[in-house]
């Protein structure tokens, strides 16, 4: 049985999807994202932040603009959220 506050594990897979957390989690959630993403060797990522205001969008960005091995972001393409998702190329952490 899960208690309040207690973390969730979660697979880590090239996607993350903001809309499983809470607001406040979101910040934290990208950042651990990232860290344990590179440390498994994915390089292609997308992060599903939706459209909204942009709050959520603009978060994600100044995260991976302050990330060292963040090599690129972008908006996905249409097909794949267009800027309600930003696509992530990472470092290969083999290097």
């Amino acid at each position: 049985m899960m208690t309040d506050g207690e973390p969730i594990e979660l697979p880590v897979t090239g996607v993350l999807d903001l809309h499983a957390f809470a607001p406040r989690d979101a910040k934290t959630a990208v950042e651990a994202y990232l860290e344990e993403a590179h440390r498994l060797g994915l390089t292609a990522l997308r992060i599903i932040h939706g459209r909204g205001i942009g709050v959520q969008r603009e978060m994600v960005r100044s995260i991976l603009s302050k990330t060292p091995y963040v090599v690129h972001f972008s908006d996905a393409p249409g097909e794949a959220g267009g800027w309600g998702a930003t696509l992530v190329t990472l470092s290969d952490s083999k290097l």
